[in-house]
């Protein structure tokens, strides 16, 4: 075995010691750096320790770097690894740092580095979840066309409330133009309240009080249309007796233990 597929084994793989050192350690410096960016956005911790901030931001961007090209050489792939998601998040996590030279405040966006932590589910070995992930996917899904209609529904609710609200207060208090109304509609019925708008007029507090009752209704619709389906997946999911594990329902063998299973299960 030659350095390069040694390395490959180390960067890309998990099943070697060496492999999970490397990730857990990867894992560190990405919340370290992460941490480092958040500290530098507070205002008495920028000015005061601003050198020492950016030491540690191109320390860690370099290091960052370096890995993102040694993952290029060493992948059989190199193009397959570039384009797949996980190379673009790291090629995305350490740009901002070298934007930030030409664009000031850029270096902040360095924060999608936390997406790198998702990497913790292969080391984790935590991809018994995907099944679960991957039911909810499909119940997301199944119900898109009734989720679609649902919030269809709810922006013509939202116009007709914002219209009237604006007839009401007479363009007063706020409610200076239609889409100004319609938004206090919005955060009126998803129950935000950010109490920025406030109608002055009896009728325009009643169509507010209708507007905050509708809202709790309207929240539990897609609640409700997605829980049905997610049911449904789980319904259907095919339990494998050996190993106990629930598989698709289409699965001609577990996804755990490999057993087949038989065309007509009980």
């Amino acid at each position: 075995m030659n350095f390069r597929t040694k390395l490959f084994r180390i960067v890309f793989g998990t099943e070697t010691k060496a492999g999970k050192l490397f990730d857990v350690i990867l894992l560190w410096m990405i919340m370290a750096s992460v941490v480092v960016v958040m500290l530098e956005s507070i205002p008495q911790l920028h000015f005061k320790y601003l050198e020492i901030f950016l030491i540690l931001e191109y320390m860690f961007t370099l290091i960052f770097t370096i890995e993102y090209f040694v993952r290029i050489w060493i992948a059989p792939r190199p193009a397959r690894y570039i384009f797949s998601f996980w190379g673009i998040i790291d090629l995305l996590s350490i740009i901002p740092t070298y934007l930030s030279l030409l664009v000031v405040g850029s270096q902040y966006l360095v924060v999608v580095r936390i997406f790198r932590l998702l990497r913790i589910f292969r080391i984790l070995k935590l991809a018994r979840f995907h099944r679960e992930s991957r039911m909810l996917l499909e119940a997301l899904r199944a119900s898109n066309y009734r989720i679609s209609v649902f919030l269809t529904a709810v922006l013509a609710i939202v116009t007709l409330l914002g219209t009237v609200m604006y007839v009401v207060e007479g363009g007063k208090d706020g409610f200076t133009s239609i889409p100004q109304s319609i938004y206090w509609a919005i955060v009126t019925v998803t129950t935000v309240g950010y109490g920025d708008l406030v109608p002055h007029t009896v009728m325009g507090q009643i169509i507010s009080s209708f507007a905050m009752i509708l809202g709790y209704s309207i929240i539990a619709v897609p609640t409700g249309i997605v829980s049905v389906e997610i049911a449904k997946a789980a319904k259907n999911a095919r339990k494998c007796k050996r190993c106990k594990t629930e598989n698709d329902l289409k699965a001609n063998y577990c996804q755990n233990c490999g057993k087949e299973f038989p065309e007509e299960e009980d």
